[in-house]
């Protein structure tokens, strides 16, 4: 397997200190060359501008902010202007990814209304996005364990929602532990479909710590996911059981 990793600072390299700018320091010193990570309106932009400079590392993406329902119209021109925020601290980071997430179900709102919204939220900011080399990234999450209520919580809905809003700024964020919670089989689910891919991120299952934690075959998936085309990232987003470093050593002992 020769995909390349990053490193989520949000969860991975706590121990080195809660500033941003000391975690991509503490990833640049491990040998990582990309970072990810949430939100951004809550860091200190210099400082984290001033640490990729200085370690050459990459942010490869972040949040798109604000996270909100976008299968609620109301909430569509706000969400807009976020875009646009967004994009520019992306610009500023040198970061090539947004993630977005469909925000929660509307109870009794009819389920194609809601597609709808969702596509048209989509389609108006892949027009912001167009251009500037940034993609957005729109990731479905488990509703069994960690987010009950959201709308898009299916690879399958999702990968039919971005062939129907077609912009080639707007792609899927696979996330493996989130698909796998909700059952699914990656090679299945993403047969056909792996150009819709962005970005991926791993963690195993059960328990959502290190790869090798669980029972996740993510040495086979990952072999899949490159032997079909995938070239991106693979973003490392677990919470070590231990400390992170005790973590990374149990990643790259062979299988």
């Amino acid at each position: 397997m020769s995909l390349a990793y990053a490193a989520c600072i949000e969860v991975l390299f706590r121990e080195a200190g809660e500033r941003v700018d000391q975690r991509v320091r503490a990833a640049a010193a491990a040998g990582f060359d990309a970072v990810e990570m949430w939100s951004w309106s809550d860091k200190d932009l210099d400082a984290l501008e001033d640490a990729l400079a200085a370690t050459g590392v990459t942010l490869v993406g972040m949040v798109c902010e604000p996270l909100t329902a976008l299968v609620d119209p109301a909430r569509h021109p706000d969400w807009l202007e976020g875009v646009a925020r967004s994009l520019e601290a992306a610009s500023r980071l040198g970061a090539t990814s947004l993630y977005l997430q469909s925000g929660d179900v509307r109870i009794g709102v009819p389920h194609e209304e809601q597609i709808e919204a969702l596509t048209a939220a989509l389609r108006a900011g892949a027009a912001l996005a167009a251009g500037t080399g940034v993609r957005l990234l729109l990731e479905p999450l488990n509703t069994r364990i960690d987010h009950p209520g959201t709308f898009l919580d299916h690879t399958p809905e999702t990968l039919a929602l971005l062939a129907a809003v077609d912009r080639p700024e707007v792609g899927l964020l696979y996330d493996i532990y989130h698909s796998v919670t909700m059952g699914e089989t990656p090679q299945r689910v993403l047969a056909g479909h792996v150009d819709a891919v962005g970005h991926v991120h791993l963690a195993d299952v059960p328990g959502r710590h290190e790869p090798g934690s669980g029972g996740l075959p993510w040495r086979g998936i990952l072999d899949w996911l490159e032997a079909s085309g995938y070239r991106g990232r693979v973003g490392l987003e677990y919470w070590p059981r231990h400390d992170t470093s005790t973590s990374l050593r149990d990643l790259a002992t062979p299988s």
